[in-house]
């Protein structure tokens, strides 16, 4: 093509193709599908062609627009790295190629494998991130936390992945412009100019066409996750209300009190406030977090009524309680799900006494909560699909997946006769509360 020689003309092709890019990106995520493959970051194969059949075309014919002389139209490089970005090496690699095919059927005889060598580059990025939800951190406004990712990596060894894409991104178009520049004009377009001011310019709107989509994009996810935390927290404390103040319960437990009453009213008294309690805190409004203290003495009031009906040779309570971690703001009934679990599969069948062991403690800024029965265990062919079966468990790991991320870890070890043990560790929120409502 013919250098841009004018600084104001080159400014305002930049600017419009950033735009162009972020248009792009928001008219795509208007459709349902297309969210879904955003917010779903483990893609399958009909997922990933799904990708390809929304990104492709748009790209293809921004760069029929650019041969018609609208230039800002042409994301040729941006989309093949966003592709690759996200859906992968494949991903990459076919989109390149796809969008580049009227470029080179224009006899640009090195779009396709430029194209196609950034996809596929991008998805060898998103290979070695390990945890691929720093992609979304790439933001248009990221290249100003470039000080203190530096000084994080020198002093703390501590390496800001998201800053991966963003160098890459830069790198892939100052190469192509050299290569602009070394080969016939008309086998390879790229905006140019002799000035490095302008070239800075140019480079830097590459990155933005990337970062804008991620960001608008990112936005969504986060609109998505918070939807799906509050419908799950509703369905929790649904499942909390059917589960635990059941007709069962409720039967049961007053059935201990009619017969408390007669030889030991005081104990029968204290069967009801507690009782009550649990009533209290079901029924008023739901928080999404709350201190430790309070879902212990949730617990305890739950656990104090159980140990009464089976009786305290048949269910015996041992807690090992770090007091520093009492302030810690924890999930609502979080531990409710995994007493009630192991009292109703692991404690109850046995004929013998059980035993609930609770422990907390915290380390290196992470809360360990551990809950542990000797009862009967979660057969081997349940415990692969311990989190997708309906054992009582399955409904806190998707909180915690979805409150947390990647920042926490549930793991569940049973044997079969000797009991369960889970362990949950997640951030230590003392001072400082997630956003999600």
């Amino acid at each position: 093509m013919d250098l841009l020689t004018s600084g104001k003309d080159l400014i305002l092709a930049l600017v419009l193709k950033v735009g162009w890019a972020a248009s792009l990106a928001a008219l795509l995520v208007r459709f349902a599908t297309f969210r879904k493959i955003l917010f779903n970051e483990n893609r399958d194969s009909d997922q990933k062609v799904l990708l390809l059949l929304f990104l492709t075309p748009p790209l293809a014919i921004g760069v029929l627009m650019r041969l018609l002389g609208y230039k800002f139209f042409d994301l040729t490089l941006e989309g093949s790295f966003l592709m690759g970005l996200l859906g992968g090496r494949m991903v990459g690699l076919l989109g390149g190629s796809l969008i580049s095919l009227p470029a080179f059927g224009n006899h640009e005889w090195l779009s396709s494998p430029m194209a196609a060598l950034v996809g596929l580059f991008a998805g060898m990025i998103r290979q070695a991130m390990p945890r691929k939800e720093d992609i979304w951190h790439f933001g248009p406004f990221l290249f100003l936390s470039i000080p203190k990712s530096v000084v994080d990596l020198l002093r703390r060894g501590k390496f800001n992945w998201a800053m991966l894409p963003l160098f890459s991104c830069a790198l892939l178009e100052f190469g192509r412009v050299e290569l602009h520049r070394a080969v016939p004009s008309q086998w390879l377009f790229a905006f140019d100019s002799p000035e490095w001011p302008y070239l800075l310019l140019i480079i830097l709107s590459a990155v933005m066409s990337v970062a804008m989509p991620i960001k608008i994009w990112n936005n969504t996810r986060t609109e998505m996750n918070l939807e799906q935390n509050q419908q799950l927290l509703l369905r929790a404390r649904m499942d909390a209300l059917t589960s635990q103040i059941n007709p069962h319960f409720l039967f049961n437990t007053l059935n201990t009190v009619s017969s408390l009453v007669r030889y030991d009213p005081d104990t029968a008294r204290v069967i009801v406030l507690k009782l009550s309690n649990i009533l209290r805190r079901l029924l008023r409004k739901h928080e999404t977090f709350v201190p430790l203290r309070d879902e212990i003495s949730f617990i305890d009031d739950y656990l104090d009524i159980e140990v009464v009906r089976f009786g305290r040779d048949k269910l015996q309570i041992f807690k090992e309680i770090d007091d520093e971690t009492l302030d810690a703001f924890v999930p609502s009934m979080l531990l409710q799900p995994m007493i009630e679990n192991a009292i109703k599969h692991g404690l109850a069948p046995k004929l013998e006494g059980g035993q609930i062991h609770l422990r907390t403690r915290r380390s290196d800024g992470r809360l360990f909560i551990e809950v542990e029965d000797n009862g009967l265990g979660i057969p081997q062919d349940r415990l692969t699909g311990v989190y997708a079966q309906g054992i009582g468990i399955s409904n806190v790991h998707e909180r915690l997946r979805l409150l947390y991320g990647d920042e926490f870890r549930m793991d569940i070890h049973s044997q079969e006769g000797a009991g369960t043990h889970i362990q949950i560790e997640i951030p230590d929120l003392v001072t400082s509360l997630p956003t999600a409502t």
